[in-house]
């Protein structure tokens, strides 16, 4: 395989990711040019989100795109270091790994600044550090760091940030987040992970044991609806971001909230057991939710 063979292989492995996400990355309705950009980005946060989880296809080629030894192509430290630097490259440089590569003319063309992308790069660093979380606001720390970034690229890709949209968009991303963690409670233990505060857990008598049961018993599901209210509360908190656009970027803000939102139901429709596997909302259920809240309903 040649080099550009390999780079290519790299960037679809990463980006084919997108259709499985909540919520629509860059929906054909949107212009090209905004397309690209949010791929570029989707792009950047869905590798690191796969070096922190060890997703990264098998091979090794990550690692060698990055110059991190063979030794160490399995260290998630190692690789978010060699990465972070690689960043840098994006701003003074030429970066080595191809989606890096891919999103440096998306970087210049908007203006994009390195604070975003180095709070998604330490978030995946805590995540190899910290492993459970004792308050709902140690949680909400964590997805300003893991999220709420992501949002923030967004309306800067689009040129529409201000101070209210920024504070309605992180309500967003941090109920996104919250709702993927009770989707994948099951998975997220096989890590030694659990995001579900441990505060929360001790009101709800709900031991780490109780989640790795092939289902969740009534405190489980009591402790999943109550965390599953708090992240509706942030979508409704965040859905007037959706009515202070226009255009093609409401319809792609309004799939945001209402991917968000689907996940919700889709959680409550499996009577809050999450431990079998993660609830998915249906497309009809998807649709549905797309056009209440651009009626800005429920």
């Amino acid at each position: 395989m040649t080099g550009t063979d390999t780079a290519t292989a790299l960037e679809r492995a990463t980006l084919d990711k997108a259709a499985r996400e909540n919520f629509p990355v860059a929906p054909f309705f949107l212009p090209r040019a905004w397309r690209t950009d949010l791929m570029a980005v989707y792009g950047f946060a869905r590798l690191v989100d796969d070096i922190g989880d060890g997703d990264l296809a098998p091979g090794g080629a990550d690692a060698r795109a990055l110059g991190v030894p063979a030794e160490r192509a399995d260290d998630p430290l190692a690789l978010l270091d060699a990465f972070e630097t690689d960043l840098g490259r994006v701003f003074d440089g030429t970066p080595h790994h191809p989606l890096l590569r891919r999103l440096q003319p998306t970087v210049r063309r908007r203006g994009l600044t390195p604070e975003p992308f180095l709070g998604l790069i330490a978030a995946n660093r805590q995540d190899q550090l910290v492993t459970r979380y004792e308050t709902y606001d140690d949680l909400l720390a964590y997805c300003e760091l893991s999220a709420n970034p992501v949002g923030r690229l967004v309306l800067a890709v689009t040129g529409t940030a201000t101070p209210e949209r920024i504070r309605r968009s992180d309500a967003v991303c941090t109920a996104l987040q919250i709702v993927e963690h009770l989707q994948d409670v099951a998975e997220d233990l096989g890590r030694d992970r659990i995001y579900l505060p441990a505060q929360d857990m001790k009101r709800f008598h709900v031991q780490e044991s109780d989640l790795a049961a092939p289902s969740a018993g009534a405190s489980v599901r009591a402790l999943v609806a109550f965390e599953a209210r708090r992240a509706r509360d942030l979508l409704n908190e965040g859905a007037p971001l959706v009515g202070s656009v226009h255009g093609r970027l409401k319809l792609l803000l309004a799939g945001f909230v209402a991917g968000g939102k689907a996940a919700v139901r889709a959680i409550a429709a499996a009577d809050h057991d999450v431990l079998p596997g993660p609830p998915k909302p249906g497309k009809l259920q998807l649709l549905r939710e797309a056009g209440t809240t651009l009626r800005g309903e429920g």
